[in-house]
Order: C-alpha cells, then structure tokens, then sequence
C-alpha cells in the first residue's frame, strides 16, 4: 500500500512526525526553529511561504501561533465591546506588539486551513471572539478533546478544526483522579507550570498517546479514501 504524504506543521518536538512515521508515512515536519530531535526530516520554514503548495495527502498542524486567538488571550487584545484599548497589557509589551501577534495567528491558521490538501487537522484552542471575527465562513465548530481519553495522566483541553477528516475516537481513557489530591495536581501540571523561558514550549508539546491515535485513525481513514479512489 502506498503511504501518505504528510506534512506536519509548526511542530519541533518531532512527537507527531515520529507516530506518523512508525506507521510507515512519507512524513515531514516544519517550523522556523530546528527540531528538537535533529531529524533530516524536518525543514525550517515559515509554513505560508509556500510549502504548503507541494503535494501532500494530509496536513497535521500542530501548534499554530495562537496566544493572540484563544480565549484566555482575549484580555490582552480589547477591553469592553471589540477592539478597545485593553485595560492592562503584559509587563513590555505594547497594544501594536499584541495586534502584530494577532494578526500573524490569523494569517497562519487561514492558510493552513486553505491549503490545497485534501485533509487538515489544526490544533488549536477554542478561540475568542475576535478571532472568530476572522475566519473563514466554513470553518466548523472544534473538537474538543483531552489527553486522558488517550492514556495520559494530563489535564489539557485540545480543540482541533478538521476538514476533511472524522473526529478522533478515544482509545484509552483514564479514570480521573479526586479533585485537589496529589495526583489531580500531576495531571494539571500544563496548566501549573510556572513563568519561565521554556513556558510555552513545554506547554504545547504534544501528547504522544493523542498522536498515535491521531496516526492510527487519521492516517487509517486516509488510505481507505486513496484505496477507494
């Protein structure tokens, strides 16, 4: 059986290339920072500069600028209504410095979505309501998913925008711990991680339990499309 080509975008930790890969896919990674695992297959790139247009089966993309569009972002983008001047912004930063990041969130999101590839998946959290101003008019609702229901201990909830795909189906769900125990406060780690320079890095890593099950059904409903076609 012929494999897929899949590109996985915004993506350094190599977790979602490397479940794609053991399933035997023709799989790449991209991103402006190298990765972190040193693969040669991995190309650093802004992902709108054109890659985007080479023949690819499904595109996976994984951690899209979208601090500016989730809906814990929205306080620092407007106060009151829309697109007020925002009660207080983060220490150093100006209002141009959060509308320049907005905007570079809205551009990669919609060209990730446009892209001429039969099946997308984009991961990205539920977006506020300025975000939502400006995407595309077919864009559906997220699947809203967590890491749990795939046999991670965490807490994180994972939306992700398909097209052209089925939602995931959990394969390993985890019976959740009491509220405020020890172990409860384990699985909130993402959400406890203190302010630091490898704060949002960490905090976006992907969880290999989801990516396998992503490989699995994501590239299993692929084949069956490409055999059938």
């Amino acid at each position: 059986m012929t494999p897929l080509r899949v590109l996985i975008g915004c993506e350094t930790s190599g977790i979602a290339r490397r479940a794609f890969a053991a399933r035997g896919h023709d799989v790449w990674s991209c991103d402006i920072e190298p990765a972190e695992d040193g693969s040669n297959r991995h190309i650093r790139c802004d992902i709108r500069d054109g890659i985007l247009r080479e023949s690819w089966d499904l595109l996976a993309v994984m951690h899209p600028p979208c601090t500016r569009l989730c809906r814990s972002g929205r306080r620092w983008m407007s106060g009151a209504g829309k697109w007020t001047p925002p009660k207080r912004l983060p220490k150093g930063r100006s209002w141009a410095d959060m509308r320049a990041e907005f905007e570079t969130g809205v551009e990669v999101f919609t060209a990730c979505w446009a892209a001429p590839i039969p099946r997308v998946a984009i991961e990205n959290p539920e977006m506020n309501d300025l975000a939502r101003d400006r995407m595309p008019a077919d864009l559906p609702a997220p699947q809203m998913v967590q890491p749990f229901w795939f046999g991670e201990p965490a807490y994180k909830s994972t939306g992700w925008y398909l097209r052209g795909l089925p939602e995931l189906v959990e394969t390993d769900r985890l019976p959740e711990p009491e509220r405020d125990s020890d172990e409860w406060k384990r699985w909130n780690a993402v959400h406890r991680m203190p302010p630091g320079p490898e704060r949002a890095r960490l905090r976006s890593r992907s969880f290999p339990g989801m990516m396998n099950a992503a490989a699995d059904q994501w590239g299993g409903y692929a084949l069956e499309q490409e055999t059938a076609a």
